[in-house]
């Protein structure tokens, strides 16, 4: 995967830098050295004919833009720097952001891509070409075919999802929310079996909706042709927010967890869990659609606003 370093007006310190790295035909021969393989200062001194306190000089001034790592490593006499390359492209931006504006970061994460769970029969998972394992299996959850699962459903229980927190440094979020298609899970299906299904982040209880039924009485818009009719088809396409003043669902503020309540700049990921509390009312399970089921043509979505 390509290395992409972007350079903003935000941090002119950066981008001058950058500049003074590359403004140097030596410095320019080095990155082109490194993309070959990784060096030690005396074998880029030799290489390119320089004094190695010369090489040196300039391998400080890459190391300073970022765009070269410097590491030290054991060698034939004691240790000695080896150097990589760090960027293969650098992308400079001449606009400067509002600071009246807000920005919003998004990610949606496959319904297959959970990095724990809960796991009751009725339970499975389909990808548009079949199911994964074997439906009412519990290993079947640990497969590696699950990352392709665009449907999962257990009668009880949790998934748990890590989600890549890129929140800028310094900067102070102001809403966080998850949106996916879900509804209850009962055997076959049934339109009025609630489930009281609740949202965790960073291990923070923040709200829980009763999803009124397990839907099934037409196709889900999306649904592949190889699955049943008399099944779950679709979902409800819900929201939950974290805001300032508190945590949303639709739009309707359910709970005083605020986004200042979860820590989110301070991990680099964000852990998000849904499921049934074991002391719900409405222990009623879930299925949850990907983009190839269901009605809707999403995975789970984050969004970050700061």
């Amino acid at each position: 995967m390509a290395k992409i370093k972007e350079f903003t007006l935000e941090n002119i310190k950066e981008i001058c830098e950058f500049g003074k790295a590359v403004s140097s035909p030596v410095r320019l021969e080095i990155i082109k050295l490194l993309y070959q393989d990784n060096y030690s200062i005396s074998q880029i001194a030799d290489a390119l004919g320089l004094p190695q306190s010369s090489a040196a000089f300039h391998l400080k001034l890459l190391e300073a833009a970022d765009l070269i790592r410097m590491e030290e490593q054991p060698g034939s006499h004691g240790t000695m720097k080896v150097c990589s390359r760090k960027q293969d492209y650098a992308n400079l931006c001449f606009l400067p952001r509002s600071s009246q504006i807000n920005q919003v970061l998004s990610i949606e994460m496959p319904v297959g891509a959970f990095v724990g769970c809960s796991i009751f029969p009725t339970c499975g998972l389909y990808t548009p070409n079949g199911v994964v394992g074997m439906e009412d299996k519990v290993y079947s959850f640990y497969l590696p075919e699950r990352m392709e699962a665009g449907l999962l459903w257990t009668s009880k229980g949790y998934v748990e999802y890590k989600f890549p927190n890129q929140l800028p440094a310094g900067k102070q979020p102001v809403r966080l929310s998850f949106s996916m298609e879900i509804c209850s899970e009962a055997p076959g299906y049934a339109e009025d079996w609630k489930s009281d299904i609740t949202l965790w982040v960073n291990g923070i209880e923040c709200a829980t909706w009763c999803c009124p039924g397990d839907f099934g009485s037409r196709r889900g818009r999306l649904t592949p042709a190889l699955w049943p009719n008399g099944s779950t088809q679709y979902g409800i396409l819900v929201k939950w927010e974290i805001r300032g003043d508190g945590s949303y669902m639709n739009g309707e503020r359910v709970s005083k967890v605020r986004i200042s309540d979860i820590w989110l700049s301070e991990n680099a990921f964000v852990t998000m869990t849904m499921g049934n509390k074991k002391n719900a009312k409405y222990e009623g399970g879930f299925n949850l659609f990907g983009k190839t089921f269901g009605d809707y043509p999403q995975d789970i979505l984050m969004e970050i606003e700061f």
